[in-house]
């Protein structure tokens, strides 16, 4: 399983990043499966760098906030208008109304929306489903709108995504014993943060060490928070590895 982090700003692009969008592959039925967790403002330009749109075969949504899944109006471009035809429906997961969300979003009014392109289908908390090499698990966490966080398996290996939450036992339980937990960090210490939100660096390295994770990436940092404040609160309360993510990095789990 590699995971390739094509987007990693929090709540809006930044200078040097989209917004959250990461691509997790594997090996499935001689080839190569490719799964999109999210794909926010400003994401699609970026995954083309890694791989062919044509080539995405399912598409996880953790939330329906504009730096999550805006772009996949512009999947939908390419799913309906390329000039090699159109690709046959590409599975959606997200919460109850993605499919008419979105719709909305792009201008769509024919009744159809993106149901030609996209098999919307909705996140059940605590729920579980295959898709090709990979089995997704996803759990209801702490957000405004409903977000979910999300476990992807395969090979006996596992990476945890954390989505948007403020801090909550159930982000712990999903996460126990992740080889990667992509957790965000939105917010920092120093300041008096709003209830059910976001996480501080602090908060993400106390979820990873109660669940026993491998390593900690953090992630989903606005482009005005200091990103160095962020990785001096992970270490108050996380001493594992860790990396605070960057637009194009790789992890492999062999």
């Amino acid at each position: 399983m590699k995971l390739t982090v094509i987007g990693c700003s929090g709540s809006f692009p930044g200078p040097d990043s989209p917004a959250s969008c990461y691509l997790v592959e594997a090996p499935f039925d001689g080839r190569t499966y490719r799964l999109l967790i999210d794909l926010g403002s400003g994401a699609l330009g970026n995954l083309q760098r890694v791989c062919d749109l044509r080539d995405i075969d399912a598409v996880a949504l953790s939330h329906l906030h504009a730096d999550h899944c805006f772009d996949l109006s512009g999947l939908y471009v390419v799913s309906k208008y390329h000039p090699d035809g159109q690709l046959d429906r590409i599975p959606v997961f997200g919460p109850a109304g993605t499919g008419d969300h979105l719709a909305a979003a792009y201008g769509i009014v024919e009744p159809v929306g993106m149901t030609e392109q996209f098999d919307f289908r909705d996140w059940q908390d605590g729920g579980t489903v295959e898709l090709g090499p990979f089995t997704v698990t996803s759990i209801h966490v702490d957000h405004p709108v409903p977000a979910y966080a999300i476990r992807v398996a395969a090979g006996g290996h596992s990476l945890v995504y954390s989505g948007d939450t403020g801090p909550t036992d159930q982000l712990v339980d999903l996460a126990a014993g992740a080889d990667l937990f992509l957790c965000e960090a939105s917010f920092v210490e120093s300041v008096d943060n709003p209830p059910n939100l976001h996480l501080t660096g602090a908060e993400a390295g106390t979820c990873a060490a109660r669940a026993g994770v491998g390593r900690l990436l953090v992630t989903h940092i606005p482009p005005w928070t200091d990103r160095a404040e962020v990785e001096s609160d992970v270490k108050t309360t996380w001493d594992g590895p860790y990396d605070i993510v960057t637009a194009g990095s790789t992890y492999d789990l062999a």
